[in-house]
Protein backbone atom coordinates (compact mmCIF):
# COMPACT_ATOMS: atom_id res chain seq x y z
CA UNK A 1 0.00 0.00 0.00
CA UNK A 2 1.01 3.53 -0.81
CA UNK A 3 0.46 6.04 1.67
CA UNK A 4 -0.05 9.47 -0.31
CA UNK A 5 -0.47 13.08 0.78
CA UNK A 6 -2.34 15.55 -1.80
CA UNK A 7 -1.12 19.27 -1.38
CA UNK A 8 -3.45 21.42 -3.48
CA UNK A 9 -4.58 25.22 -3.07
CA UNK A 10 -7.80 24.64 -1.97
CA UNK A 11 -7.54 22.62 1.32
CA UNK A 12 -3.56 24.07 2.08
CA UNK A 13 -2.02 26.02 4.50
CA UNK A 14 1.19 27.10 4.34
CA UNK A 15 2.89 25.22 6.78
CA UNK A 16 0.65 22.67 7.37
CA UNK A 17 1.99 20.43 4.46
CA UNK A 18 5.29 19.70 6.25
CA UNK A 19 4.31 19.24 9.40
CA UNK A 20 1.66 16.47 8.06
CA UNK A 21 4.45 15.19 5.82
CA UNK A 22 6.75 15.08 9.36
CA UNK A 23 4.03 13.31 11.59
CA UNK A 24 2.50 11.06 8.55
CA UNK A 25 5.64 10.03 6.54
CA UNK A 26 3.59 9.40 2.86
CA UNK A 27 5.43 7.77 0.39
CA UNK A 28 4.59 10.23 -2.31
CA UNK A 29 2.98 13.87 -2.50
CA UNK A 30 0.91 14.97 -5.06
CA UNK A 31 1.46 18.36 -4.99
CA UNK A 32 -0.33 21.11 -6.89
CA UNK A 33 2.12 23.35 -8.59
CA UNK A 34 -0.03 26.39 -8.50
CA UNK A 35 -0.74 27.91 -5.16
CA UNK A 36 -0.45 31.14 -3.71
CA UNK A 37 2.09 32.28 -1.28
CA UNK A 38 4.30 29.29 -1.46
CA UNK A 39 3.78 27.54 -5.04
CA UNK A 40 3.73 23.83 -5.00
CA UNK A 41 7.67 23.74 -6.59
CA UNK A 42 9.03 25.87 -3.46
CA UNK A 43 7.43 23.90 -1.34
CA UNK A 44 8.37 20.94 -3.04
CA UNK A 45 11.95 21.68 -2.76
CA UNK A 46 11.29 22.56 1.28
CA UNK A 47 9.23 19.28 1.50
CA UNK A 48 12.35 17.40 0.42
CA UNK A 49 15.09 18.85 2.63
CA UNK A 50 12.90 18.14 5.70
CA UNK A 51 12.33 14.73 4.11
CA UNK A 52 14.30 13.40 1.47
CA UNK A 53 12.78 10.06 1.32
CA UNK A 54 9.74 11.04 0.01
CA UNK A 55 8.56 10.92 -3.25
CA UNK A 56 7.05 14.44 -5.10
CA UNK A 57 4.56 14.38 -8.20
CA UNK A 58 3.99 17.53 -9.56
CA UNK A 59 0.15 18.38 -10.84
CA UNK A 60 -0.74 21.42 -12.33
CA UNK A 61 -4.02 22.32 -14.35
CA UNK A 62 -2.21 24.09 -17.38
CA UNK A 63 1.03 22.27 -18.51
CA UNK A 64 3.65 25.14 -18.76
CA UNK A 65 6.37 23.45 -20.63
CA UNK A 66 8.42 25.55 -17.76
CA UNK A 67 6.86 23.97 -15.02
CA UNK A 68 9.04 21.04 -16.17
CA UNK A 69 12.11 21.93 -15.85
CA UNK A 70 11.53 23.83 -12.47
CA UNK A 71 9.98 20.84 -11.11
CA UNK A 72 12.97 18.84 -12.22
CA UNK A 73 15.15 21.54 -10.34
CA UNK A 74 12.70 21.77 -7.12
CA UNK A 75 13.34 17.50 -6.57
CA UNK A 76 10.32 16.36 -8.12
CA UNK A 77 10.25 12.90 -8.76
CA UNK A 78 7.53 13.50 -11.62
CA UNK A 79 4.94 15.58 -13.24
CA UNK A 80 1.64 15.53 -15.06
CA UNK A 81 -0.94 17.40 -15.85
CA UNK A 82 -4.06 17.50 -13.49
CA UNK A 83 -7.04 16.32 -16.28
CA UNK A 84 -5.05 13.21 -16.90
CA UNK A 85 -6.85 10.10 -16.29
CA UNK A 86 -7.50 8.22 -13.20
CA UNK A 87 -5.97 5.04 -14.41
CA UNK A 88 -3.01 7.31 -15.68
CA UNK A 89 -2.11 8.93 -12.28
CA UNK A 90 -2.45 6.02 -10.06
CA UNK A 91 0.04 4.62 -12.49
CA UNK A 92 2.31 8.02 -12.15
CA UNK A 93 2.02 7.64 -8.54
CA UNK A 94 2.95 3.74 -8.37
CA UNK A 95 6.07 4.34 -10.54
CA UNK A 96 7.24 7.16 -8.49
CA UNK A 97 7.19 5.25 -5.36
CA UNK A 98 9.19 2.56 -7.14
CA UNK A 99 11.73 5.18 -8.30
CA UNK A 100 11.26 6.14 -11.98
CA UNK A 101 10.74 9.49 -13.44
CA UNK A 102 7.64 10.16 -14.48
CA UNK A 103 6.69 13.15 -17.10
CA UNK A 104 3.12 14.14 -19.58
CA UNK A 105 4.51 13.33 -22.55
CA UNK A 106 2.88 16.32 -24.44
CA UNK A 107 4.90 18.67 -21.46
CA UNK A 108 8.21 17.36 -22.37
CA UNK A 109 7.88 17.80 -26.12
CA UNK A 110 6.62 21.31 -25.31
CA UNK A 111 9.73 21.73 -22.78
CA UNK A 112 11.86 20.80 -25.67
CA UNK A 113 10.12 23.53 -28.77
CA UNK A 114 10.55 26.06 -25.75
CA UNK A 115 14.15 25.75 -23.96
CA UNK A 116 14.77 26.77 -20.76
CA UNK A 117 13.57 29.85 -19.28
CA UNK A 118 15.68 32.54 -20.49
CA UNK A 119 14.92 35.02 -16.98
CA UNK A 120 17.68 35.25 -14.14
CA UNK A 121 16.13 33.99 -10.69
CA UNK A 122 15.91 37.41 -9.49
CA UNK A 123 14.02 38.48 -13.16
CA UNK A 124 11.78 35.48 -12.90
CA UNK A 125 11.15 37.07 -9.03
CA UNK A 126 10.00 40.25 -10.21
CA UNK A 127 7.75 39.55 -12.55
CA UNK A 128 6.14 37.51 -10.15
CA UNK A 129 5.95 40.32 -7.31
CA UNK A 130 4.62 42.13 -10.37
CA UNK A 131 1.76 39.72 -11.46
CA UNK A 132 -0.77 41.37 -9.58
CA UNK A 133 -0.36 44.58 -11.16
CA UNK A 134 1.86 46.17 -8.54
CA UNK A 135 3.77 48.88 -9.22
CA UNK A 136 7.43 49.66 -9.26
CA UNK A 137 7.14 50.98 -6.04
CA UNK A 138 5.37 48.35 -4.80
CA UNK A 139 7.47 45.68 -6.16
CA UNK A 140 10.45 47.25 -5.04
CA UNK A 141 9.12 47.00 -1.53
CA UNK A 142 7.75 43.73 -1.07
CA UNK A 143 11.86 42.76 -2.52
CA UNK A 144 13.43 44.86 -0.85
CA UNK A 145 15.16 46.76 -4.01
CA UNK A 146 15.68 50.00 -5.35
CA UNK A 147 13.09 50.89 -8.05
CA UNK A 148 15.68 51.16 -10.06
CA UNK A 149 16.86 47.89 -9.90
CA UNK A 150 13.37 46.68 -10.03
CA UNK A 151 12.55 48.67 -13.19
CA UNK A 152 16.41 47.23 -14.50
CA UNK A 153 14.91 43.73 -13.86
CA UNK A 154 11.90 44.78 -15.45
CA UNK A 155 13.18 45.55 -18.98
CA UNK A 156 15.52 42.85 -18.89
CA UNK A 157 12.43 40.53 -18.52
CA UNK A 158 10.72 42.26 -21.37
CA UNK A 159 13.94 42.02 -23.99
CA UNK A 160 14.00 38.47 -23.01
CA UNK A 161 10.58 37.35 -23.76
CA UNK A 162 10.30 40.03 -26.84
CA UNK A 163 7.09 41.62 -24.83
CA UNK A 164 6.00 45.04 -25.67
CA UNK A 165 4.79 46.16 -22.13
CA UNK A 166 5.57 44.39 -18.16
CA UNK A 167 2.01 42.66 -18.52
CA UNK A 168 2.98 40.93 -21.58
CA UNK A 169 6.42 39.63 -20.42
CA UNK A 170 4.24 38.70 -17.51
CA UNK A 171 1.57 36.67 -19.42
CA UNK A 172 4.58 35.17 -22.08
CA UNK A 173 6.59 34.11 -18.73
CA UNK A 174 3.14 32.57 -16.70
CA UNK A 175 2.26 30.87 -20.36
CA UNK A 176 5.63 28.87 -20.71
CA UNK A 177 5.92 27.98 -16.93
CA UNK A 178 8.74 30.37 -16.35
CA UNK A 179 6.97 32.23 -13.77
CA UNK A 180 4.21 31.30 -11.61
CA UNK A 181 2.13 33.75 -12.76
CA UNK A 182 -1.51 35.51 -10.94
Amino acid sequence: MITVLLADDQAMVRGAMAAQTLRTRPDVILMDVEMPGLDGLAATAQVLQAVPTVKVLGVTTFGRPGFLRRAVDSGAHGFIVKDAPAAQLAEAVRRVHAGLRVVDPQLAADSLMFGESPLTRREAEVLEAGADGATVQVIAGRMHLSEGTVRNHLSAAMAKTAAGTRAEAILIATERGWIVGP
